[in-house]
């Protein structure tokens, strides 16, 4: 065995039985007066839907506080249980946080056992798994902990990968929800109460990047960070559709948003980072999941429930899987904690973006004043995998926090839990490549990420390029999209295919090669042809949704062109997003030559822009 270090040496065990869930030096601080609903109590109330099944996968005292989940390639359940958040939205508690696994040894689909992964972590608000190791963030570090041979033993001890994130201030708007996106980048969200200045450890101030809500991505390759969309109040929970598009969840203010990259959304208070942003963007959501009026008192009642049970959501899943019924396929979930209970939208394309409407079915509902849903998940199953942070009380709940509770389930239509020798690591290439006809997206997105770290590790993934190559030249939508992304983030496209591709007679496809062509980087001269051509030419507003998400990525004297033959579509003036998106990333060149923006002012065709071009050319 390496030699590591003694606090890592004593984490690598199986939790014996009866253990606590609260590690040592942790004790509950919520009136004693306040009870909790036991397990076995609190899984008699629970209501799902006919031909549903709810299975209690663990609870206390196996685990405590499980704030995100996340399962490996072998199928196996990782659990961030977080217990420094405190009482009064405080982040002072010791560093005892956990990350466990949990192990299903008879394929009942319940835990029967868990090792703990690492038992001194602080500040545990989201981990993945993936590049060998586990990514998790502990504020104010975004950190990354090897395990390279799949032991469940730490190789060292965490590593920062960024730091800068804000301090525990932050309260409950710390960052949260990792995710693996379909570009093959690490995505995440963070909330309003920060005030991020994040890069590498070491960067000088002036090259970090200045961030304060809304959902950011980082590369495990190049560790290029980037933002990727800024406003709301407390982002917590984000997933993609089928066609890769970003959707995520929030609190108070309007609970669903499109992560449209360059886009800047309405805040709970504060200003927006950019000083002449002129106005921000609304909510995708035609529906409110709250009854109105003061947010802190619309949580309870009749006329609360009747919309959908409260202000507050976490957790964030598309489900993709191929467990529940056809009809569920594309449904956007999220955990209501006011309501005790998982909503349901729906996502339909609308001109340049989405409008989500609002799905009367609840997938599952609790009686238990207890249950708090935090973190939603797709299995390898196909079933949906949640957690019960179980608490009485919620963010805003300064009376204490009951840290010795938590629950964890699985709610199916009939499929068996994942097999205990599930272990896609063993495919081969070309059996990665297959996998993306899967309908199980949890399968497509392992074999992705299992195949881009192949190729980070210098191990070309030939067959499956080819496999690849052949979808993505066939007829079937879906499938393409999916071999894109793959062959991206594996480096099997090259500059030529993608400006082909950005042609390509699938709109999907094409706002993707728009999306992918000298990603996380400054673009070409040639590229930034192509983006003005593509502008110019291209009749669909999703592809102008894309192009104006790229007028950021060049340097803000060289965004004229692109900016011009976008801002002429005189058909967009009335798009609720489009105009704005302009403007985000016309604004930095207005200085750079305001003849030119003044020029531009008077032949504009869209009234709001010409506004606010006026408005920037005379601003300080």
């Amino acid at each position: 065995m390496r030699h590591l270090p003694l606090v890592l040496l004593a984490a690598i065990a199986l939790a014996p039985a009866g253990e606590s869930a609260l590690p040592e030096g942790v004790v509950d601080s919520q009136k004693p007066a306040d009870i909790p609903t036991t397990a076995a109590v609190s899984l008699t109330q629970l209501t799902v839907p006919s031909g549903f099944t709810v299975t209690q996968v663990a609870a206390e005292p196996m685990i405590g506080q499980p704030i995100a989940l996340s399962f490996d390639a072998r199928g196996r359940l990782w659990v961030a249980e977080c217990f420094s958040y405190t009482s009064k939205g405080k982040w002072d508690g010791p560093a005892k946080d956990r990350i466990s696994v949990l192990h299903d040894r008879d394929g009942d689909g319940k835990a029967d056992a868990k090792t703990v992964f690492l038992d001194n972590a602080r500040n545990l608000t989201g981990l993945t798994v993936g590049f060998g190791g586990v990514w998790a963030c502990m504020t104010p570090n975004l950190v990354f902990i090897p395990d390279r041979d799949g032991d469940l033993r730490p190789d060292g001890p965490p590593e920062v990968v960024l730091d800068g994130w804000d301090d525990t201030k932050a309260g409950h708007n710390v960052f949260n929800g990792l995710c693996w996106g379909p570009d093959g980048w690490l995505y995440g969200c963070q909330g309003i109460q920060c005030d991020s200045k994040v890069g590498a450890p070491g960067t000088a101030p002036e090259a970090r990047t200045r961030f304060g809500c809304g959902i950011w991505r980082y590369h495990p390759v190049t560790k290029t960070f980037a933002v990727v969309c800024e406003g709301t109040t407390n982002p917590f929970g984000l997933d993609f559709d089928e066609r890769g598009q970003g959707f995520f969840t929030n609190c108070v203010t309007d609970h669903c948003w499109h992560a449209i990259p360059g886009a800047r959304y309405q805040r709970m208070y504060g200003k927006d980072l950019l000083a002449n942003a002129y106005a921000l963007m609304t909510t995708c959501a035609d529906h409110r999941h709250f009854a109105g009026g003061s947010w802190n008192k619309a949580i309870s009642g009749p006329a609360v429930d009747a919309v959908g049970g409260g202000h507050a959501h976490a957790g964030s899943l598309v489900y993709l899987g191929d467990d529940w019924p056809a009809s569920w396929r594309g449904a956007l979930l999220m955990n209501n904690i006011h309501g005790r209970r998982i909503n349901v939208d729906r996502p339909r394309r609308e001109g340049s973006g989405f409008v989500v409407g609002h799905d009367d079915a609840v997938p599952l509902r609790s009686a238990d004043p207890w249950f708090k849903g935090v973190a939603l998940t797709l299995g390898p199953d196909g079933a949906v995998w949640l957690s019960d942070w179980c608490d009485f009380g919620e963010c805003h709940d300064h009376d204490g926090v009951h840290r010795s509770t938590g629950r964890l389930y699985r709610l199916s239509h009939g499929a068996k839990p994942p097999a205990a020798d599930l272990d896609l690591a063993k495919l081969d290439d070309a059996a990665l490549a297959e996998l993306h006809r899967h309908r199980n997206e949890w399968q497509v997105r392992t074999a992705r990420r299992l195949l881009q770290e192949r190729a980070a590790a210098g191990k070309v993934p030939t067959a499956a390029h080819s496999a690849l190559r052949a979808m993505l030249a066939g007829s079937d939508a879906l499938l393409r999209l999916k071999a894109l992304w793959t062959l991206h983030a594996t480096g099997g496209l090259d500059a030529a295919t993608l400006t082909t591709l950005a042609g390509d007679p699938d709109e999907d496809v094409r706002h993707w090669a728009v999306r992918l062509l000298d990603d996380g980087v400054a673009p070409t001269a040639a590229t930034t042809a192509l983006l003005v051509a593509r502008a110019k030419a291209d009749p669909s507003p999703f592809i102008r949704l894309a192009l104006a998400g790229r007028l950021r990525d060049l340097p803000a004297a060289q965004r004229w062109d692109l900016a011009e033959a976008l801002i002429a579509h005189a058909e967009d003036a009335n798009d609720k997003r489009l105009p704005l998106l302009y403007w985000y990333g016309l604004e930095a060149a207005i200085p750079t030559d305001k003849p030119r923006a003044l020029r531009l002012a008077q032949s504009c065709p869209i009234g709001q822009i010409r506004e606010f071009i006026t408005r920037r050319v005379v601003a300080p």
